[in-house]
């Protein structure tokens, strides 16, 4: 696989220049302005910009009052103390009401240290339950960057897991996020694996190798979750010979892997599904390489789950997954930078 280019703090530079001419746009934060990548916003736009304090069940509250005004919302903080801290804020003061609060969820999944506190692994599941909600999860710097022109045109609330620091460009700079419609990134007939989020470079990895032993894979990148009513994913989804491996970094309940099995029971496609992500567990504080690959869904494990579909027996070459990573952990960052 090529090289990756890595690119940083690509929302704090693009919030600024996407909000310029946009004064209904307000940042709304938790006590998280710089570890959230608002903080240039902040200085900027100081006008536009409200902190609400560790107090995450009013800022929704806030919000959904700003949004009945006229204002677009734009609220930061970290996934979990969005949907575990203020559901009922979520559900009633913006959901029910249809508002067009945009809610950036930060650490997603296990892209943290921090451990079970800070990760954010059952919010996709919580959050496209709800009605009126739109579900988005970015994938690399080009997503990042196209997002908010998605984002804004949507008239009611959306929930993005996004990514802030040191980030890949996987994706065309000229090839933008779009609603409900997934990246086919490779076209093969043997299995088809379909990632979303951090794990699409890992199946990036996985993919190459497989192709260069003769397993011939199709790669699928989802970055809406919900609506998910894309015409062409049943056709893809029949598309493949031996089975179908979903790679999230969120449990395997009511995410990335549900929402595929449920297409497939709905178009009923009979083909044996893998799901790697986190089997029913909380995650522990430790690098995000190495939690992906102590909870399987890595590159390696991705490659030992495909061998499993076709029932190959061959030993996986570890060498040859070249980690693509940079380790992002700094031991100077603050606490609340985790």
């Amino acid at each position: 696989m090529n090289k990756i280019e890595k690119l940083s703090f690509v929302h704090r530079e693009n919030l600024v220049k996407f909000a310029k001419n946009k004064k209904n746009i307000l940042v709304l934060t938790a006590d998280l302005t710089g570890s959230c990548e608002a903080d240039l916003f902040k200085k900027k736009y100081p006008e536009r910009f409200i902190s609400c304090g560790i107090s995450e069940q009013n800022m929704l509250s806030v919000a959904g009052g700003l949004a009945r005004e006229g204002f677009i919302p734009f609220v930061h903080t970290f996934a979990v103390f969005i949907y575990r801290r203020a559901y009922d804020q979520i559900a009633m003061s913006v959901a029910y009401p249809n508002l067009p609060v945009k809610m950036f969820g930060f650490l997603p999944g296990i892209t943290t240290p921090g451990g079970a506190t800070h990760q954010a692994i059952e919010d996709i599941a919580v959050m496209r339950a709800l009605p009126n909600m739109t579900v988005l999860e970015v994938g690399d710097a080009t997503e990042v960057e196209t997002v908010l022109d998605i984002v804004y045109s949507i008239k009611g609330p959306v929930y993005i897991r996004m990514l802030r620091g040191e980030i890949p460009r996987i994706f065309d700079k000229n090839l933008p996020f779009k609603l409900d419609t997934p990246r086919l990134l490779k076209k093969g007939k043997d299995v088809l694996i379909i990632s979303s989020g951090i794990c699409t470079e890992e199946s990036l990895k996985a993919t190459d190798l497989l192709n260069k032993n003769g397993i011939s894979t199709t790669l699928l990148h989802i970055s809406t979750m919900k609506p998910f009513k894309n015409k062409f994913i049943p056709d893809i989804l029949s598309s493949v010979k031996y089975g179908i491996i979903t790679v999230e970094n969120h449990t395997v309940i009511g995410g990335l892997g549900t929402i595929i099995s449920e297409k497939m029971a709905e178009f009923k496609i009979n083909k044996k599904i893998i799901k790697l992500g986190l089997q029913d567990t909380f995650a522990h504080g430790a690098s995000k390489n190495y939690l992906m690959r102590e909870y399987g869904f890595d590159a390696y494990n991705i490659i030992k789950s495909t061998y499993k579909l076709l029932k190959i027996n061959a030993p996986i070459n570890k060498l040859q997954i070249k980690d693509s990573y940079i380790n992002y952990f700094n031991k100077n960052l603050k606490p609340e930078d985790l």
